[in-house]
């Protein structure tokens, strides 16, 4: 008895048109980019980071790229299930973030002013992408959004809250 091969399944049909598909996965992108470099940033503090605070930032810095580490897998995957290819290259992400990674040494609460500001690009990088979302009823993605917006605003907030006093 011989099987019949059945067609691969080439078309997405998910609910979302090509073109809001691509919109998603473009603002996705940027997002993935911004999470990138804020996890690159957060690991160069945590190897980097000295003086009396030493042991608590290295810690919380590690627990935030640890965070960030999961999250941009999970951003990429987002995009894939859209039907679009994940920027993967540091030069992509380059071009993609909406913030640049300082290249000064910093002390430790230079880089606590950086960590706010990364933190809230990522928020705002997701809540520019929210409302297109929102328009084509994309849940997953607002859903995810909605998460890391929530992350990154508390984070920025225990941030901020260490370089006042």
């Amino acid at each position: 008895m011989a099987h019949k091969k059945s067609a691969p399944v080439s078309a997405i049909n998910i609910g979302l048109d090509d073109k809001q598909r691509e919109t998603i996965a473009a603002g996705l992108a940027s997002l993935l980019a911004d999470s990138y470099s804020l996890f690159l940033m957060t690991h160069n503090f945590h190897w980097n980071v000295v003086g009396p605070q030493f042991r608590s930032l290295h810690i919380m810095f590690e627990e935030q790229y640890t965070e960030l580490f999961a999250a941009v897998d999970e951003i990429a995957e987002r995009i894939r299930s859209l039907g679009v290819e994940a920027p993967g290259t540091f030069s992509q992400f380059e071009k993609l973030a909406s913030f640049t990674i300082p290249e000064d040494r910093l002390d430790a609460h230079g880089m606590l002013v950086e960590m706010v500001k990364g933190q809230e690009a990522v928020v705002r990088t997701a809540r520019n992408t929210l409302p297109i979302a929102d328009k084509a009823n994309d849940q997953p993605t607002i859903d995810l959004l909605t998460r890391r917006m929530e992350i990154h605003e508390k984070n920025a907030w225990m941030l901020r809250a260490m370089t006042q006093g």
